[in-house]
């Protein structure tokens, strides 16, 4: 139900958006320290509540629904926020494309397969990918002047992020994959059997 506390983690994660978007648009270095405090502690509630969910068996289709949309909502929103701001070196524009694009074919694909009741599981590289995703953002996120605000001065923030997003990049070209063809297999097998 909603109450539960993994859904309620799933919610504080989307409820943090419009303060981590405005920390970020504050764009000073303690404001953007602060909002990768924020985006650590939401991006830890992905993996707290699903945890949680299993080991208090409180898995239900809300929660289901609920948390690969909020994970979106952050990402997306983090990454455009970012382009906006034109903080993020390396061409990154275009690495912040693929994901994006990837993340919406994603949700495509399993919503059509939800309708004739086909999962697409998570795998084990997806979950590296969101993980560096993660670390991307949060390390783009504090960038060099954040870095040297917690005393890593010479911590290259923005490169380091930077690097980062492009392997997030790939490790999401090659999941993408996966889940279409995946997906593109079930379709193909609804259709011969009926």
């Amino acid at each position: 139900m909603l109450s539960d506390l993994p859904n309620v983690l799933t919610l504080s994660r989307i409820a943090a958006i419009p303060l981590l978007v405005l920390l970020i648009a504050i764009n000073q270095p303690i404001m953007d320290l602060l909002a990768a405090l924020l985006f650590a502690l939401a991006a830890a509630t992905d993996w707290l509540d699903g945890q949680i969910a299993r080991t208090r068996a409180q898995l239900s289709d809300l929660g289901r629904v609920l948390d690969p949309i909020a994970d979106k909502l952050l990402v997306g929103a983090t990454l455009m926020v970012l382009v906006g701001l034109r903080r993020l070196p390396f061409a990154g524009i275009y690495p912040a494309i693929v994901i994006m694009l990837r993340e919406i074919l994603v949700s495509g694909l399993r919503e059509y397969l939800a309708q004739i009741r086909v999962g697409l599981p998570v795998t084990r590289l997806a979950k590296w990918k969101t993980g560096t995703q993660m670390a991307s953002l949060l390390i783009l996120l504090l960038g060099d002047p954040g870095a040297r605000l917690i005393g890593i001065g010479g911590f290259p923030a923005a490169a380091t992020g930077a690097s980062l997003l492009w392997l997030a990049a790939i490790l999401t070209l090659i999941t993408g994959w996966d889940y279409l063809t995946a997906g593109l297999n079930h379709i193909n097998h609804s259709h011969e059997t009926r």
